[in-house]
């Protein structure tokens, strides 16, 4: 196998390139260019102390410079860490704080700071050195790619450290060695049967996401394979573009989550016609996928030549480098129509017609990827379950983590016999893997197992709801647990916005809600990755500390 600085070596000489599409001036860079560039920032880290093994600290949005530091961390024989971003500017002290731990508990000897964002961070003591581009671009700085001294491949040094996007208050960093890494690239390549002379990947993902960094750029990177990139705030200002670009560029794959969806089907019902038919994978994935949001963008994408085979959910986490399982490209969304009463009450995933007015439809998310297995277990025995028998999914093989970062007694917990315990809740299908939610956000009312994802999936599209922006979680009352929603709303009308969330969430489930409160825009916590966060949501609400819609 290869270290990942190998790969870039053999990518650069591919004859394709990145194309930066950030802010909508492209600037297109051969591989083989950004391989050059990417030495000279190398250099310069060696300059400035940088060894074999330092951790080095990236905080930027996305950009050339972005992107050349951190191939020239690898190529200095050190380790990335990509930071994440504030997903709103009124959290910035937030922000502050949780990049300082993440500093800190990484071991971080030296962060780049895109000039953007250096006001924000300002070295405090204790801090380690805190420099900008210039400190490592060979136009202002002192060494040149000549002055790069290859470090000593090794497969087992650690790559990257990729903070959970679930982190709160205790980040954790996952450790990513070029051996995992590179075991994962080998597995996407396959499952997506990979051509760099004929694919192009199309990524708005931001880089301190796994799916973003691993899944897309470290690929292209990599491979050789032409990608073109912008950023999450090129998308979120116009989410037309992220499909003009699909269609400039001949873009056969890429990926979002399933808002994201939402976004393009409505810019695609409005926009000028354009040309989607070389698309062959759009995965949705990061959160649950809403089958609705897929048929709805298929159809949007109709007119423009989209192929209805190429959207289709995936499963993939840091734990694993990214991709877990993935079903054959080009086979399109497939959902199994399961009772849910069944389902709620016996973790059994019975099959029903898809018509059945219990029937709850889950996405199949294909076969694990080259090199994993994967298994489902009941989290109270730990016994081996059958097919359809839903428990606690593990998984194990050549592209799992050795654990998080000087977190002993969390990777304690995290294995089980060798396999890695996700917390997920899923089943097998002819081979295949079912998710059906999180262990730690089940609900347990009268008995039943009630999943949050149904109520917030039934709330989207509830009038004064801002779709997409609703959570739901247990709380204990009178010796049982209750039900709580919480939905950001600018509704004019919030008592009658409120009765219609009730009258849903009984339609739903059958079962009255114990509260509902309605928040201001924008006041929903999220991770930097823009999941909504359901646990740190029920610490506020327990605490009265959301803000009250107006």
């Amino acid at each position: 196998m290869l270290t990942l600085n190998e790969r870039l070596a053999r990518a650069a000489g591919s004859g394709h390139a990145l194309t930066f599409v950030v802010g909508g001036d492209p600037v297109v860079v051969p591989y083989a260019q950004l391989h050059e560039e990417a030495r000279g920032y190398a250099a310069n880290l060696q300059a400035l102390g940088v060894r074999t093994g330092d951790h080095v600290g990236l905080l930027g949005p996305t950009s050339r410079e972005l992107v050349t530091a951190i191939q020239a961390i690898w190529l200095a024989g050190a380790t990335v860490v990509v930071l994440p971003l504030p997903m709103r500017l009124s959290s910035i002290e937030e922000f502050v704080t949780q990049t300082r731990r993440r500093i800190g508990n990484a071991d971080v000897s030296l962060v780049l700071v895109d000039p953007e964002l250096a006001a924000f961070v300002e070295p405090a003591p204790g801090d380690p050195p805190m420099v900008g581009w210039d400190a490592v671009d060979p136009a202002t700085a002192p060494a040149s790619a000549g002055d790069w001294h290859p470090p000593v491949d090794d497969l087992d040094r650690l790559a990257i450290l990729q903070f959970t996007s679930g982190s709160t208050s205790d980040p954790k960093g996952v450790m990513l060695p070029h051996r995992t890494v590179g075991a994962n690239l080998d597995a996407i390549a396959h499952a997506t049967t990979l051509d760099p002379d004929d694919d192009v990947l199309v990524s708005w993902l931001p880089l301190y996401h796994d799916m973003g960094l691993v899944g897309l750029l470290t690929t292209g990177l990599t491979t050789g394979t032409p990608l073109v990139l912008g950023a999450p705030t090129d998308f979120t200002s116009s989410p037309g573009r992220w499909m003009e670009w699909i269609s400039t560029y001949g873009g056969t794959a890429t990926a979002g989550p399933n808002f994201s969806y939402v976004l393009a089907a409505r810019a695609l019902g409005r926009g000028d016609v354009l040309d989607l038919s070389r698309l062959r994978i759009a995965l949705n994935g990061a959160e649950p996928v809403d089958p609705a949001t897929v048929a709805a963008f298929i159809s949007a994408g109709e007119r423009h030549g989209l192929r209805p085979g190429a959207v289709f959910p995936a499963f993939g986490m840091a734990e694993i480098a990214i991709a877990g399982t993935f079903p054959e490209p080009m086979s399109g969304l497939r959902t199994d129509p399961v009772d849910l009463a069944v389902l709620e009450a016996e973790r059994y995933a019975s099959p029903v017609p898809g018509d059945h007015a219990r029937a709850r439809h889950l996405a199949i998310l294909g076969r694990p990827v080259q090199g994993l297995e994967v298994r489902v277990v009941d989290p109270s025995t730990d016994a081996v379950l059958g097919e359809r028998g839903v428990g606690e999914l593990e998984i194990r093989g050549t592209s799992v983590t050795p654990g998080y970062y000087k977190r002993p007694e969390v990777n304690a917990e995290l294995f089980h016999d060798g396999w890695l315990r996700t917390g997920d809740l899923a089943y097998l299908l002819d081979g295949e893997m079912v998710m059906c939610g999180r262990i730690k956000d089940m609900i347990i009312v009268g008995g039943r197992n009630v999943f949050p994802e149904d109520i917030e999936r039934a709330l989207a599209d509830v009038d004064g709801v801002r779709a997409g922006n609703v959570i739901a979680f247990g709380v204990d009352g009178q010796g049982k647990e209750g039900v709580v929603v919480v939905a950001e709303s600018k509704s004019s009308d919030l008592p009658e916005v409120r009765r219609s969330v009730a009258a849903r969430v009984r339609d739903a489930i059958g079962l009255p809600a114990k509260d509902i409160v309605l928040v201001a825009p924008g006041s929903l916590p999220k991770t930097s990755s823009g999941k909504l966060q359901r646990s740190l949501c029920k610490v506020r609400y327990l605490g009265a500390e959301l803000t009250a819609a107006v």
